[in-house]
């Protein structure tokens, strides 16, 4: 029987302007099994990112209710939300999110050592390998290409033991050759370590690869 990792139940996003309330999320609700790959796809200024930011825990709803694994994510504070992310969750961001006065290797060590693990050094160097940057370890992110800094930025994803990798537009700043590597990239260390992946696309061939999309149109999940 499947495991729901995910979950929304009528989750609303409204926020206030000068010419009233704009609606983002109208009402979404939906359910993500253990182990799949789901596509979150729709227009710009459809509330995709925002979905994505409040199914990680990274933003709070306006009404509804979501829960990711065992936690209520919309029942807890700020701290502990923080805890439920740090233990299931990995990102993965457009603008790689790397933190510059950091190596490669210190970079991906991160998740790790923030958990206390006395292996992230040596398994940092494992995922570094995995995604081909075996020699790139002392590397600043700034002595590196975008698609290698994306590679660093994947590795710390999983070095996070996230049960579920969130991806905002993982390909949206490399070229069509890189994106095509770091996809392929994405779904083997996802088949490897059985992640479950929820990724926001405009890439055709991203959102190809997944199980399974979901269509967000005017803030509505599209049935």
């Amino acid at each position: 029987m499947s495991r729901v990792v995910v979950r929304a139940d009528a989750v609303s996003k409204v926020v206030p302007t000068a010419e009233g309330q704009l609606v983002i999320l109208d009402a979404v609700s939906l359910e993500i099994n253990a182990g799949e790959s789901v596509a979150v796809v729709g227009t710009s200024g459809s509330g995709k990112t925002t979905l994505l930011g409040i199914l990680a825990g990274l933003d709070l709803p306006s009404s509804g209710r979501v829960f990711l694994e065992e936690a209520e994510l919309t029942a807890l504070d700020e701290e502990q939300r923080a805890l439920a992310r740090g233990r299931h969750v990995g990102f993965v961001f457009q603008s790689f999110q790397l933190l510059d006065s950091l190596t490669a290797l210190e970079n991906v060590m991160l998740p790790a050592e923030l958990r206390g693990d006395r292996t992230a050094a040596d398994d940092a160097r494992v995922l570094l390998e995995k995604v081909g940057l075996g020699a790139r370890t002392h590397h600043y992110p700034r002595q590196l290409s975008g698609g290698e800094q994306q590679r660093v930025a994947i590795a710390r994803a999983f070095a996070s033991n996230a049960s579920v990798l969130f991806a905002d537009e993982p390909t949206g700043n490399l070229d069509t050759a890189t994106g095509e590597r770091v996809i392929e990239l994405l779904f083997e260390l996802n088949r490897e370590f059985g992640t479950t992946l929820i990724l926001v696309t405009h890439d055709e061939r991203l959102a190809e690869r997944c199980s399974r999309r979901l269509v967000i149109s005017g803030g509505r999940l599209v049935p």
